[in-house]
């Protein structure tokens, strides 16, 4: 069987040159299924204007970022193609932990914690997988990215307890050598920050033998600090269709990925993490849907691991 990569978007990128592309749209996927926590959505107007909204809640974007920056943190991360023949049994898998640490200088760097060699045989991964795990999926829309997007008023739906105003948002134009967030994120309606995200990062690259494909997925964060609200994780799945072309078949590949972010600790006793001038204190607000999908995936580690022993 030929070995069909999801990932040759640098060579189609590079073949562009300077082009820049319009956002796609003839390209439609079918994004994350919305679980039982996620409550019936109202379309009626808030008393807020979405714009105003949109900008305060950019603001507080802008605010995480800048206090993530001052965080460490464990990444967990697992690709997983599964045989649908064989009911959904895991053929192949790429797992990687890492540690997001400071250096003595104060740098910021990444130590690999375990990588072990992939067993991925009908995809690879490649620089556009890597780049979707360590930033894509985690996406903030921030006051300075902001301009960039598309962001449209959907409505208000509570998830779980929390009650959120719904967007949806596309990017106006995809540059060369970006990667962009298309789809939803539902906004804290108090605190105005994103609790989840729920799409797919774009470009998707389709030229026959090196398509760049990649699954919807979805992420939620949780307050571990008392007020931001920081991704914890990340689930994506979906068929991704690989068209055929001369002396090769087209090819559909069940494609799972899980990244777990965890431990997260503020760096340096004398760092502090500030919100409008106060000192941020212990967490408020956790997740129980949060917990039971962590529950759930540590279920399928386990399983998974199971099926794949000889």
């Amino acid at each position: 069987m030929p070995m069909f990569s999801t990932r040759c978007v640098l060579v189609l990128l590079l073949s562009l040159g300077a082009v820049v592309l319009p956002a796609q749209t003839k390209d439609s996927f079918t994004p994350m299924a919305l679980d039982s926590g996620f409550g019936r959505i109202d379309h009626s107007d808030p008393a807020m204007p979405p714009e105003e909204i949109i900008r305060r809640f950019a603001a507080k974007e802008s605010e995480f970022k800048q206090a993530l920056n001052h965080y460490t943190f464990r990444r967990v991360a697992r690709v997983q193609t599964l045989d649908d023949e064989e009911h959904g049994k895991v053929d192949g898998e790429w797992f990687e932990i890492v540690d997001v640490v400071f250096e003595k200088d104060g740098r910021r760097s990444e130590h690999v914690v375990n990588a072990p060699a992939s067993s991925l045989s009908r995809i690879q991964m490649t620089q556009s997988d890597m780049a979707d795990i360590e930033h894509g999926y985690s996406f903030v829309l921030t006051t300075e990215e902001i301009a960039q997007y598309d962001v449209r008023y959907i409505g208000r739906q509570k998830v779980d307890e929390v009650g959120c105003y719904v967007f949806e948002v596309k990017p106006k134009v995809i540059e060369k050598k970006k990667r962009y967030f298309e789809g939803r994120v539902w906004v804290d309606d108090e605190d105005l920050q994103i609790v989840v995200s729920s799409g797919r990062m774009v470009p998707n690259g389709t030229r026959k033998g090196e398509a760049d494909l990649h699954p919807p997925f979805m992420t939620w964060r949780e307050q571990v600090d008392g007020h931001y609200w920081f991704p914890v994780y990340t689930k994506g799945e979906g068929i991704l269709h690989f068209a055929g072309g001369h002396g090769f078949m087209g090819q559909e590949v069940h494609i799972r990925e899980t990244v777990k972010y965890t431990d997260y600790k503020q760096y340096g006793s004398s760092a502090r993490v500030l919100y409008q001038g106060e000192e941020l204190e212990g967490p408020k607000k956790n997740s129980d849907a949060v917990k039971q999908k962590n529950s759930d995936e540590d279920e399928d580690d386990s399983s998974s691991s199971s099926s794949e022993k000889k």
